[in-house]
């Protein structure tokens, strides 16, 4: 299962390549997710009626995971391992990753430098970048 992060699906929202198209891709495919905290992200950073309405037609799209009594000690977990190495990724990124372990889903994100911390997470994005493909 593909778990889009916020980064790329707010990139999707205002047609930035190469995510735009990645997102659209996986959105045809029916198998691309998002997390509770990703939709809260979008939710409250829509101010605008407009950008409302375009923020809900994206999440109806997409299966949204919530926090799972497991998802949550695995996150728990993530912050334990990462703070005492100094190196933590804060509150709604530990839970992004949990999600993403419990579900043993592949996170898709640009925020790949922050979340390879995250130990056995699997990541889909630094191609993206690096080659500016879709």
């Amino acid at each position: 299962m593909m778990i889009a992060d916020s980064d790329v699906l707010i990139d999707f929202l205002r047609g930035r390549s190469p995510w735009a198209g990645r997102i659209k891709l996986e959105i045809k495919t029916g198998h691309l997710a998002t997390t509770a905290i990703n939709s809260f992200e979008l939710l409250s950073g829509a101010k605008e009626a407009a950008e409302r309405d375009k923020v809900s037609r994206l999440l109806a799209a997409l299966t949204v995971l919530g926090v799972t009594p497991t998802a949550s000690e695995r996150a728990a977990a993530i912050r334990r391992v990462l703070e005492a190495e100094g190196h933590g990724i804060g509150m709604a990124d530990y839970l992004i990753a949990g999600v993403c372990l419990a579900r043993d889903g592949v996170l898709l994100t640009r925020n790949v430098d922050h979340f390879e911390r995250v130990p056995g997470l699997k990541i889909s994005g630094r191609h993206l970048e690096k080659s500016g493909r879709t």
